[in-house]
């Protein structure tokens, strides 16, 4: 009987590649997207379910349906870990960010995390399991138009110490925290411009943008049973950019 993991924004670059690495591994992987999975390789996945995070967050109906969703697979392949991949970015700068735009960010990069780490606590708990969240390196450092996102993801890498402490022994929490990686999303940002691309490889002193199987592989290790005492951790998978100042000299 082969454990299941539960990842959400399946269909995004990393999403999908934390389904294959999963499932190659061995897992039963129940992927989530906010659309249906027409768009992903049906190899990916064990099981699909179409989840809204900003409404998991806010209605209790869709947060209880979706847990059923869930536990209908969960009896056959017992839960050992969540990863909580799936965000949104919104981008402005301070004078043109909405508090409708703050709202949505934290109900789906913290709000969400926290009540399916909530529902699922029990399932976890009789598995020895993980919840893992994907932060990011705008939780350490961050840059101009990346207030909404740069602030939430904190709250995410905060959360992460907080329910590590919280749930002690019983559950492992911890938040992998990727630098620029080459989505699909990332790539058609660059279209056309090899110059800037390059640039923001050479940002980092690995001198190279991390590809999604690095992140993928990095979160296989962080749920599995040799990260057994690995807890309240943000492991940077950042290509050493957090490392490095700039400075005008």
């Amino acid at each position: 009987m082969s454990d299941s993991v539960i990842i959400t924004g399946a269909q995004g670059g990393i999403g999908a590649a934390l389904c294959k690495a999963f499932k190659d591994e061995g897992w039963f992987v129940i992927a989530t997207g906010r659309n249906a999975a027409s768009d992903m390789d049906a190899q990916l996945f064990d099981a699909f379910i179409i989840a809204d995070l900003n409404e998991i967050a806010t209605s209790p109906d869709k947060a209880a349906q979706f847990k059923q969703d869930v536990e209908k697979h969960t009896d056959a392949h017992p839960l050992k870990a969540l990863v909580n991949n799936a965000a949104i970015q919104i981008l402005g700068r301070t004078e043109d960010l909405k508090p409708e735009d703050l709202t949505l960010s934290f109900n789906v990069n913290v709000l969400a995390p926290f009540m399916l780490t909530q529902q699922f606590l029990p399932a976890l708990t009789a598995q020895n399991g993980s919840v893992l969240n994907i932060g990011t390196v705008h939780a350490q450092s961050t840059k101009a138009e990346f207030p909404a996102y740069a602030t939430t993801k904190t709250a995410m890498h905060g959360l992460t110490r907080a329910l590590a402490v919280d749930l002690g022994g019983r559950v492992r929490v911890n938040t992998l925290a990727p630098a620029a990686t080459e989505t699909p999303m990332l790539k058609a940002g660059f279209e056309g411009k090899p110059e800037a691309y390059q640039a923001l490889a050479q940002a980092h002193p690995i001198g190279r943008i991390a590809d999604v199987s690095e992140i993928a592989q990095a979160a296989l290790f962080l749920c599995s049973d040799k990260a057994s005492f690995i807890t309240g951790s943000t492991l940077y998978a950042d290509g050493g950019v957090l490392s490095r100042l700039h400075d005008p000299a």
